[in-house]
């Protein structure tokens, strides 16, 4: 009887030991290759709302009642660039949101229009550094820019918003007047899968048609 009370306390403290152990590893890894880790995880992460449980469309909507551009760029190519100064934030942007396009820099949602069509615009990126990782830190005001073949646009933020990535209405495909809307993963510092996306939404103030 002596002898089997030993041996399940010798068991539970080699359980106890191994955890710790594991413990142990896994934040040795965290402290030495945190970032690598992170940028790993969040480049599995499937950034886009609009695609996550619908197929995904290649189509650009136009809404007639709207601004036309005289031209659109081919999904998948690069017409733009989208800076935060307030941020550091400068990246290029192009019209898709595979998950491709994501690891060069900005995409753009197809379910969504363009700048200077005076609609909704849907764009997003990943949350890790060289990215929108400071997104979260944006404040009510800050201006974005958007720099195109054929156009400047500055939005300014006017709200941000922390949504679940099923919350389709958050990002409306119609909007009285010219919105961008650009979103990240949340939060940053998130292991596995995040479900949820920081959302800022900004108002067009200033246009400059090249």
């Amino acid at each position: 009887m002596l002898n089997q009370k030993t041996r399940i306390k010798a068991a539970i403290s080699y359980i106890i030991v191994a955890l710790l152990f594991v413990f142990i590893l896994l934040g040795s890894i965290q402290i030495v290759f945190g970032s690598q880790v992170s940028e790993a995880i969040s480049l599995i992460n499937m950034i886009s709302i609009d695609t996550n449980n619908i197929k995904e469309e290649k189509e650009i909507k136009i809404n007639t009642e709207k601004k036309r551009l005289q031209s659109y760029p081919e999904y998948g190519t690069k017409y733009g660039n989208i800076k935060i100064e307030s941020l550091n934030v400068d990246l290029p942007l192009y019209y898709g949101d595979t998950l491709d396009i994501l690891r060069k820099g900005v995409g753009q949602s197809s379910g969504g229009y363009f700048p200077g069509e005076g609609d909704s615009i849907k764009c997003m990126a990943h949350n890790t550094k060289g990215f929108l990782r400071e997104l979260q830190n944006i404040k009510i005001g800050a201006i974005i820019e958007i720099d195109t073949s054929y156009g400047n646009f500055k939005y300014e933020v006017y709200n941000t918003k922390i949504i679940h990535q099923t919350d389709l209405a958050a990002l409306p495909t119609h909007s009285p007047e010219e919105t961008l809307m650009l979103y990240t993963c949340y939060p940053t510092n998130s292991i596995g899968h995040a479900t949820h996306r920081f959302v800022t939404y900004s108002k067009l103030v200033q246009e400059e048609v090249k």
